[in-house]
């Protein structure tokens, strides 16, 4: 079966994209257009008890860099960014940041890592220091799932 999304999508998408390019201090301020963007996007359901976890490295290791992480998932399957097979998505690796909005598609940066490929293992260069990592599964459409499919948080130390 197929499902036809409303040609309002790829315009809030589009919308979306070109509000990424303001600065963090705008990116932070409440709009009212991303209020409006957030209501026409569309959200993938998760399955219940679904999860994503850390296989390697574990919380509290330290480790050299580059990183080897691995990543696990229970209760979905992985696929590669645009398929839309039903309780599926693909990894996203957040590195010493917090979650982002859940109705928007999530940012692509240093701190927002995509694994639209249908990745779940990647070699990661962290300077040395703390940091945090956690997990967050996307849709085809690289927005969260709802609820939310995320992993705990975990800190390593990079030697």
């Amino acid at each position: 079966m197929m499902i036809r999304r409303p040609a309002s999508i790829a315009a809030t998408l589009a919308l979306l994209v070109a509000a990424s390019a303001c600065t963090q201090e705008e990116a932070d301020a409440p709009r009212a257009d991303e209020a409006s963007a957030t209501a026409a996007l569309p959200r993938t359901a998760s399955e219940a008890g679904a999860s994503v976890f850390f296989i390697t490295p574990a919380d509290g290791a330290t480790v050299a860099s580059p990183v080897t992480v691995e990543f696990g998932i229970e209760g979905m399957t992985v696929v590669k960014a645009g398929d839309d097979t039903p309780s599926s998505g693909h990894h996203h690796l957040l590195v010493d940041t917090g979650l982002p909005n859940p109705g928007l598609p999530i940012p692509a940066d240093e701190n927002h890592i995509h694994f639209g490929d249908g990745s779940t293992l990647t070699e990661l260069t962290l300077a040395p220091g703390t940091h945090t990592l956690q997990l967050l599964l996307g849709d085809h459409l690289h927005i969260p799932h709802d609820p939310p499919v995320t992993s705990e948080t975990i800190s390593i130390t990079v030697k």
